[in-house]
């Protein structure tokens, strides 16, 4: 278990390099693949509550850090008057969020039923997604929620969940790899029939 636990820190952790290289989808409404939200919630429904929580804080802490280094409200030059940035720590609450979503299904998931957690995954970027956009919107001081920006949540969400089949398969080969079950009731199932 903390072999396994060890190793999905790990693979977070280079979702991050990974992200940096991944384009945006220009054709399909600027759209993009947010790997480290994936990774974070396939491996949020494999694991217990204290390593999810774990996992949170660190995927929250980098993608604020991430995020910060750059100018915000754009180039200075260009914007006299900045825009009030969110503050530092608020994607950790989302993560979080988003990783209690996850552990709802953990039952199901823990039959074998992987596919609920594969199709939640989308569902849960698109939640993160809105509720980031709502934050933003209230920093901000307005409500301004456009055709362009619905769509381009829901494209991203989509081209998202479609990566989790791959991710989870990853995750099932690095627990056969710690000899650690990470849908237990599934195998017993499977010895039953035989």
């Amino acid at each position: 278990m903390i072999r396994y636990s060890f190793i999905t820190i790990l693979l977070l952790l280079a979702s991050f390099v990974v992200q940096q290289f991944l384009p945006a989808f220009t054709g399909i409404h600027h759209s993009r693949i947010l790997l480290v939200q994936l990774v974070f919630l396939c491996a949020a429904v494999t694991v217990g509550q204290p390593t999810m929580l774990l996992l949170a804080f660190i995927g929250g802490f980098f993608w604020d850090a991430h995020c910060w280094l750059g100018p915000h409200g754009g180039d200075p030059e260009v914007y006299s008057q900045q825009v009030e940035s969110l503050r530092f720590g608020y994607s950790i609450f989302l993560f979080g969020a988003m990783g209690f979503l996850m552990q709802g299904i953990q039952p199901l998931f823990k039959q074998g039923k992987w596919q609920f957690s594969a199709l939640l995954s989308g569902i849960a970027i698109f939640l993160y997604l809105a509720a980031e956009y709502a934050i933003i919107n209230f920093v901000r001081g307005d409500f301004v929620l456009s055709k362009a920006t619905v769509m381009q949540m829901v494209f991203t969400s989509l081209l998202t969940m479609l990566f989790s089949p791959l991710v989870f398969w990853l995750l099932f080969r690095v627990a056969s790899a710690c000899d650690h079950s990470i849908n237990p009731e599934a195998g017993k199932k499977r010895r039953r029939s035989f």
